[in-house]
């Protein structure tokens, strides 16, 4: 790779990448709505991290049309769509485009915009937030992003990829195969996001109470279900050790989304592991409780 990279999406999750790539010298295009294209031209984007303020000044444009050598998408599931009509397929043409959606069913709309260089790709052990158009705090240490290609990427070309991330102090992991990439944090994200999104309490509150800790590992158990008649071999105690694993006070960004008052991921998420249960026939009656808290069903 000649190391141009393009972010689709700059908030938390996105700025916090565009930062860390602009630091690290590689060419980074910041791809966004016009207010925000005038805004990031002007201040640049900053990031308070764990490390110390980070601050850069990506290029930034209102539409992609220069040939990348790869591409994050990091915009939210309901806005995908309108999105994704920023990027002239052509400039990703022979790049690398990753999308760092939640949810199973994203890989699908991308590829009808932008063809078949498209690999599925997860954020994981990351909560940034904005507290301004261009300002974003990251409560926990760089992610963990996972990606993975079933044939339109290469191996080796999902290597440069990776290590473009990894030159910017990302932990990168490429994985054999992108339903297994996107189940592995679907299976516990659904129960998760739609927990604390209903409850409006963080992950440690509700991991502590034994009446949710019951139903979030139960809930977890069956995503997992799902996902083994899907094809995708997955220990719900493997899942469960993550969740032990997390902050006491982590919220995923679409239970924040739900207390703002804003367009949330919850369907894209939730309801994308449950019409994949319908498909395959596997009964998920916590998850389905979960849905029904949420206002999905």
């Amino acid at each position: 790779m000649t190391g141009v990279a393009a972010v689709l999406g700059p908030g938390a999750v996105g700025s916090a990448l565009a930062v860390r790539l602009v630091l690290a010298r590689v060419h980074t295009i910041c791809v966004a709505r016009p207010e925000t294209v005038g805004v990031i031209a002007l201040a640049g984007l900053s990031v308070e991290s764990q490390r110390g303020l980070l601050q850069a000044r990506p290029e930034v444009v209102e539409e992609l049309t220069k040939p990348v050598d790869l591409l994050l998408v990091t915009v939210k599931a309901p806005a995908l769509e309108e999105a994704l009509q920023r990027i002239d397929p052509a400039a990703v043409e022979h790049g690398v485009t990753v999308p760092l959606l939640n949810g199973l069913e994203h890989m699908d709309v991308v590829r009808a915009r932008l063809g078949s260089r498209v690999a599925a790709g997860t954020i994981s052990h990351f909560q940034a937030y904005r507290v301004g158009r261009v300002q974003v705090i990251e409560a926990t240490p760089p992610p963990l992003v996972t990606i993975a290609s079933n044939g339109g990427v290469t191996r080796g070309e999902l290597e440069d990829a990776a290590t473009l991330l990894r030159q910017a102090g990302v932990d990168v992991h490429v994985g054999q195969n992108e339903k297994r990439v996107l189940w592995h944090k679907a299976a516990r994200i659904s129960a998760l996001a739609a927990a604390t999104a209903v409850t409006g309490r963080s992950v440690g509150d509700l991991r502590q109470d034994p009446i949710w800790r019951a139903r979030l590992q139960a809930a977890i158990a069956e995503a997992c279900q799902v996902a083994e008649a899907d094809g995708v071999s997955l220990q719900a105690a493997g899942q469960w050790k993550i969740v032990e694993d997390m902050p006491l006070d982590l919220t995923p960004s679409a239970a924040r989304d739900v207390s703002a008052g804003r367009r949330s991921e919850l369907d894209a998420i939730l309801g994308s592991v449950l019409r994949a249960a319908e498909r395959l026939g596997v009964p998920c009656p916590t998850l389905g409780e979960l849905a029904v808290a949420a206002g999905l069903r």
